[in-house]
C-alpha cells in the first residue's frame, strides 16, 4: 500500500531521529531545509537504486527515433523519461505474456545526446525500473529512506560522527553483510513476499548509545 507521504515528511521523519528541527519546505531557509534540499535527492535515487523494488518495475514498448542508427543497427529507439537505471531489465520483441527476451541490441549515444537502445527488431518492448513518487512508495520503503537520510544527515545537523555511523547500520546493517543488511534486508524481504508488514521494528532517537 503507498505510504502517501511527500519528501518533505521522509525528511522531517529523519530529522526527528536526529532530534534536529523539523522543517516546512527545502527552501524555508533553516539550516536543516537546506541540507535536505541538498542530500535528499541522491540519497533518494541511491535507494531506490539500491535494489528492484516491485513498485518501480515497469513494462512499455519504445517508440521507434526518427533519426537512423550510424551502426550496423537497423533501429534505434527512444528511452522512457522515468526511467530510473541506465539499462533496461530485460528487452523482447513483443509484448505477449511469455514473451523471451533477446539479446541482440545495444545501448549508445544518439547524435542529439539523448540515450537510445539499437537493434535490428521492428518493435521493442522492455521491462524497466522507474522513478516513484513519495506518494507512490509503500510504507517499508519511505521506512528505509527515512534511516538512509538519517545517516547521511546526522554529521552534518548533529557532528557526532558516532550518530551516523548509527543510522548507516540501522539502514543498512555492517561490513560483514556487504551493508546489505540493517532495515534494508527487512524491506527486501517484505518487498519480494508482496505483503503488507503486520509489523516493523522500528529504532528510536533513545536506541543510540
Amino acid at each position: 500500500m503507498a505510504s502517501g507521504d511527500t519528501e518533505v515528511r521522509i525528511c522531517n521523519k529523519a530529522l526527528l531521529l536526529l532530534g534536529a528541527e523539523s522543517i516546512t519546505a527545502f527552501n524555508d531557509g533553516s539550516a536543516s531545509g537546506n541540507a535536505c534540499d541538498l542530500i535528499y535527492p541522491d540519497v533518494k535515487a541511491t535507494t531506490l537504486g539500491m535494489y528492484a523494488w516491485s513498485f518501480t518495475i515497469s513494462k512499455t514498448e519504445l517508440n521507434r527515433d526518427t533519426s537512423v542508427p550510424n551502426s550496423e543497427w537497423s533501429y534505434q529507439y527512444l528511452m522512457p523519461s522515468d526511467m530510473l537505471t541506465g539499462v533496461p531489465r530485460a528487452v523482447r520483441s513483443s509484448g505477449s505474456a511469455g514473451s523471451g527476451t533477446i539479446t541482440s541490441w545495444e545501448m549508445a549515444q544518439a547524435q542529439g545526446g539523448y540515450t537510445v537502445l539499437m537493434t535490428n527488431q521492428t518493435s521493442i518492448f522492455i521491462d524497466y525500473q522507474r522513478s516513484v513518487s513519495e506518494g507512490n512508495m509503500p510504507q517499508y520503503f519511505t521506512q528505509l529512506l527515512s534511516y538512509q537520510l538519517a545517516w547521511h544527515l546526522a554529521e552534518v545537523m548533529t557532528d557526532q560522527t558516532a550518530k551516523s555511523s548509527y543510522w548507516r547500520g540501522v539502514a543498512l546493517g555492517v561490513a560483514i553483510e556487504g551493508y546489505r543488511g540493517g532495515f534494508f534486508r527487512q524491506a527486501v524481504n517484505i518487498d519480494s513476499a508482496g505483503q503488507t508488514p503486520s509489523g516493523i521494528q522500528d529504532y528510536l532517537l533513545t536506541d543510540v548509545r
